[in-house]
């Protein structure tokens, strides 16, 4: 696996090297928060983590360009998983793990095809200091912390080369409406297959590059378009799970074989270019013992200066 991500990397960057001699410039940044404190109120599971993205490229027309490796996206990420009770979990429950990513991701489109490939390196364990940080966060405003027990019990370290690959075409449903399958890929720190859709009424993502959030595969903006008003989002997927680095299975867990979720958001931008998103996302089990999903929320808000 290891050698397949560098070859990957490698491919992008001497594609890169090689597309259009264009200037790249900086084209846009994006971001999404996610905790279920803003979901279901609740500190467990998938509880909390941020997904960003920083994108490159050569002028831009409103549609990723057909080279791959003109568009670069660096993209960085950070999570915390945890079990339900983080003072004294049931056995069974999830182990606490932080995990921290970066990669190089590229975006390129074939007739009305859209794609996205690229690798991230997904950093395991105490070594991402999540759990300090956690401990400082929860103590600032009074939140029970997670016990010594559930912190020695973590992920242990890992540094876990992970492939993504997304493919998906938009089809108009109406003058303001559109219908977007896609079928994802992952292959390292959590191998899967899943396939779903987005449906977006309002004109948010016209002439605009989205990026899919690992978590709740919500889509963020990062090249803005100029549309004002309201759009809502609505989307679903399910995964075939090969594996979790996650969930060891040489400790006893079992990760479900299929994962879903299912998502609704909303998106604003004013005239003034003041934006925001919030959305609002189901997961489905992930283990063996999970006894349900849960509820996480997602926000960003853009304010120019």
């Amino acid at each position: 696996m290891f050698r397949i991500f560098l070859a990957a990397l490698v491919a992008v960057s001497c594609l890169s090297s090689l597309a259009d001699a264009q200037e790249r410039k900086r084209l846009g940044y994006g971001r999404l928060i996610t905790n279920d404190i803003i979901g279901a109120g609740q500190d467990r599971w998938r509880t909390g983590g941020v997904q960003a993205s920083r994108v490159w490229g050569p002028a831009w027309t409103g549609t990723a360009p057909e080279g791959i490796g003109q568009l670069l996206e660096l993209r960085s990420g950070a999570e915390i998983l945890a079990p339900d009770a983080i003072r004294n979990p049931a056995a069974g429950d999830r182990p606490y793990a932080g995990a921290i990513s970066v990669g190089l991701h590229t975006h390129f489109q074939r007739g009305q095809t859209e794609f996205a490939l690229g690798g991230d390196l997904v950093f395991v364990g105490p070594q991402t200091k999540l759990d300090e940080f956690q401990d400082t966060f929860h103590d600032a405003f009074n939140i029970v912390r997670p016990s010594d027990t559930v912190k020695s019990a973590q992920i242990s370290n890992a540094i876990n080369p992970t492939l993504v690959f997304e493919m998906g075409q938009s089809f108009a449903t109406g003058a303001r409406s559109s219908l977007r399958p896609f079928v994802e890929g992952r292959a390292g720190n959590e191998t899967l297959l899943r396939a779903g859709l987005d449906f977006t009424l309002g004109e948010l993502g016209q002439g605009e590059l989205l990026v899919r959030d690992s978590v709740t595969g919500q889509r963020y903006r990062t090249i803005l378009g100029d549309w004002t008003g309201h759009s809502f989002v609505f989307g679903a997927d399910v995964a075939a799970v090969s594996d979790s680095a996650f969930l060891p299975e040489d400790r006893g867990f079992i990760a479900q074989d299929t994962r879903s979720r299912m998502r609704a958001g909303v998106s604003w931008q004013s005239e003034t270019g003041i934006s925001g998103f919030y959305g609002l996302t189901y997961l489905g089990e992930e283990f063996e013992g999970q006894g349900e999903g849960q509820f996480v929320g997602s926000v960003r808000i853009r304010v120019p200066f």
